[in-house]
């Protein structure tokens, strides 16, 4: 079905952007700045290079452990490919929690989803952040990373446990949660 495609992309897009990162800056170079503010300077500024389709900026602040499994170019045309069916446009940052070299942000990125009609669509999103030579790092896409995080941290993952994204979309002026078809599994 064309539709549960291109939400599939809009929620791959948001994935990627809770993955993808660029860097708010060190602790050490910006003593005054609390962790909880370079958190969400981190989150905004992945949201606008996200929203300026900047995807090798993206990719060179990926954590470490990304990197390490996901290949610039798959990464950059996943992300290109994706970004005729969706246009970003704000991004509203709520809870913050920071506990040592992790982080959770609740998250809601708005857009319009063009193909195959247009519609506006938000994306309620959990992000994960770690702390990597001083600089914070989206790894909500790294499961692998977050789970050691948090397997690390038992207070902060019974606080924070992950949540997978929730897709609304905007019908006749309400928002309505779009539930993606189960696929049947291959046997």
């Amino acid at each position: 079905m064309r539709i549960h495609k291109n939400w599939r992309a809009l929620v791959f897009v948001a994935s990627f952007a809770a993955v993808s990162v660029y860097s708010a800056g060190s602790a050490a170079a910006m003593p005054a700045v609390s962790a909880e503010a370079e958190v969400r300077a981190t989150v905004t500024k992945v949201f606008q290079d996200l929203k300026g389709r900047n995807y090798d900026a993206l990719y060179e602040n990926l954590p470490a452990s990304s990197r390490s499994h996901l290949s610039r170019e798959r990464f950059t045309n996943g992300l290109r490919r994706s970004q005729d069916t969706y246009a970003l446009e704000r991004i509203e940052i709520g809870r913050i929690k920071t506990t040592g070299n992790i982080a959770a942000v609740d998250t809601v990125l708005y857009g319009r989803l063009l193909k195959p009609f247009a519609t506006e669509g938000k994306i309620m999103a959990q992000q994960y952040l770690v702390r990597e030579d001083g600089k914070w790092k989206v790894a909500t896409g790294d499961n692998a990373t977050i789970r050691n995080f948090l397997a690390a941290n038992p207070a902060f993952a019974r606080q924070f446990p992950i949540r997978p994204p929730r897709v609304f979309i905007k019908k006749d002026g309400s928002w309505v949660e779009f539930k993606m078809p189960k696929r049947p599994r291959q046997g």
